[in-house]
């Protein structure tokens, strides 16, 4: 963002902030920040801590599901009141470990991360490369995380909101990796060297840690590259966070 645009999206995201995770009408979607639509919590199973989330973008072209957990079918009657989404984007394997969601719609992953999904989830559609979904949406493959990790950066008018799943999540206010293989680590400090040069104003990940808001806000592109940084010193050095 450049010049006063960072300075008035960050106050909208703050007074966002103190409306967090208000219900969105009687339905069991809530709107963490304006523009953004999120299921109801779960936890991580093997990180009691972590509180995961799908979230809904509401969109002209058709409505989109980002991140497969529990939330999507709790949320299933208010996803289908917003209209049949087009697509529910997964952004790595592990999502999988929570089945198929109690809802009509085509799922769509990474080919890499391909061999253990369609085990679990009927899969409509991979993704091979960076490539775009209509005119607000990019694809973008980030892999470390998994060899498929794949990220997506939202413009929907107000907010640039990036989804980065377990690559990039927010663990007690801090940006963290998820390093599991060091087979993946140059995969992984290439992938944040890319994101590190993006353009948005929220990082949506998968889960946060229990207290933390669902979302991170930055004021601009030196803020990005300074909570990256500490990312990549940390990898760099063999650490996995």
């Amino acid at each position: 963002m450049h010049g006063s645009t960072g300075t008035t999206r960050q106050v909208d995201s703050r007074h966002s902030l103190e409306k967090a995770m208000t219900p969105v009408g009687s339905s069991s979607l809530q709107t963490p920040i304006e523009g953004l639509l999120a299921t109801p919590t779960s936890r991580l199973p093997y990180q009691h801590n972590v509180m995961l989330r799908s979230y809904v973008l509401e969109r002209a072209h058709g409505n989109l599901i980002v991140y497969n957990s529990p939330g999507v079918s709790e949320s299933a009657d208010a996803i289908r009141a917003l209209g049949a989404p087009a697509r529910l984007l997964v952004n790595h394997s592990h999502e999988a470990m929570y089945g198929k969601p109690d809802l009509d719609v085509p799922i769509w992953i990474h080919r890499n991360d391909s061999p253990e999904v369609v085990q679990s989830l009927d899969v409509a559609g991979m993704f091979d490369g960076r490539t775009r979904i209509d005119d607000d949406l990019e694809v973008i493959p980030t892999p470390g995380h998994t060899a498929g990790t794949t990220s997506f950066l939202w413009d929907n008018g107000t907010h640039r909101f990036l989804f980065t799943g377990d690559f990039i999540w927010i663990e007690n206010g801090e940006w963290k990796a998820v390093v599991l293989s060091s087979a993946l680590r140059r995969a992984y400090l290439e992938s944040l060297a890319l994101v590190r040069e993006l353009d948005f104003d929220v990082l949506v990940p998968w889960g946060t840690t229990e207290g933390d808001p669902p979302y991170g806000l930055v004021t601009g592109r030196s803020e990005i590259r300074d909570r990256v940084d500490a990312i990549v010193d940390r990898v760099k050095a063999g650490g996995d966070r």
